[in-house]
């Protein structure tokens, strides 16, 4: 076979296999998740990071961004994959995100946990039974998180933080997206307890919609220390209410222009065109 025709042969096998994709994705996930329509879920048009979970499913990504992007953005969920109204809430914001993007470059990671969602009872661990969420490389993470799981939790299963930092690799693939990335806010969105989290050197957002700042603490190994202590980007955790039910659709905008109008009035905005060549524009 001509070597031309052969390399259009495999683009056309993977152009054809990029856009099955979000078809699978949707079939594999949507329908766990609350007020989540195959519809958005294929508008969505989720696609393979490159990382893959313990169970070897796909970490799937979306980049919205203008020509002109002046801020970097990265959203995260259903890091606990039974927190299934997160994933929910960033498929309804990653559709906003398309409608209109503003000066903002959006890295949306809607299922980081896709082991711990796909259960047929879906839990918080990844499938090594790892709280992702305590797997992040903060400073004397073999005592402080033996203390905390041990002391502070009694060795709750659902807490444990694995055996060394980074040691699971989805949380490996956010640490490793951050730097690839480089974003100037993380929103990670989790649930039940109905409370808005920070942590990072700026003025925290007072209220997203109906939540309210409730600083909850510092924990080790969590991705608000490693990100918004250690690193100094700011972390905005959204605790959503319930897990298993998303806000209303109105509920969902209010917070999502809040989140947008405290990025407006707190962060200076920046040429981040030097970044937005890391994934391809939709």
């Amino acid at each position: 076979m001509h070597k031309t025709v052969r390399h259009l042969l495999v683009y056309a096998l993977f152009v054809v296999a990029s856009s099955a994709y979000p078809v699978w994705a949707c079939s594999a996930f949507y329908a766990k998740l609350p007020n989540v329509s195959e519809g958005l879920c294929q508008a969505a048009a989720l696609l393979p990071s490159g990382a893959h979970s313990v169970q070897g499913e796909p970490i799937l990504v979306r980049d919205i961004w203008p020509d002109a992007p002046q801020l970097r953005v990265l959203v995260v969920a259903a890091m606990h994959g039974d927190e299934l109204s997160s994933a929910s809430v960033a498929l309804h914001w990653l559709a906003m995100a398309q409608r209109e993007p503003a000066a903002t470059h959006w890295r949306f990671i809607p299922v980081l946990n896709p082991d711990g969602l796909l259960r047929d009872k879906p839990w918080r661990m990844n499938a090594r039974g790892v709280d992702l969420n305590r797997n992040f490389p903060t400073p004397d993470w073999q005592h402080q998180t033996r203390i905390y799981w041990e002391q502070r939790t009694g060795k709750d299963p659902r807490r444990w933080p694995g055996p060394t930092p980074l040691s699971e690799p989805e949380a490996r693939y956010l640490f490793d997206e951050m730097d690839r990335f480089q974003p100037q806010v993380i929103v990670s969105i989790h649930a039940p307890y109905g409370v808005l989290d920070f942590d990072g050197p700026q003025m925290p957002p007072t209220r997203l919609g109906r939540l309210y700042l409730d600083q909850v603490g510092v924990f080790p190994g969590s991705l608000g220390n490693y990100g918004g202590i250690q690193r100094g980007i700011p972390v905005v955790t959204v605790e959503l209410p319930s897990a298993l039910r998303t806000p209303t659709e109105a509920e969902m905008q209010k917070m999502w222009f809040d989140l947008r109008d405290w990025m407006d009035r707190t962060l200076p905005p920046q040429n981040t065109q030097a970044s937005s060549d890391t994934k391809d524009k939709p």
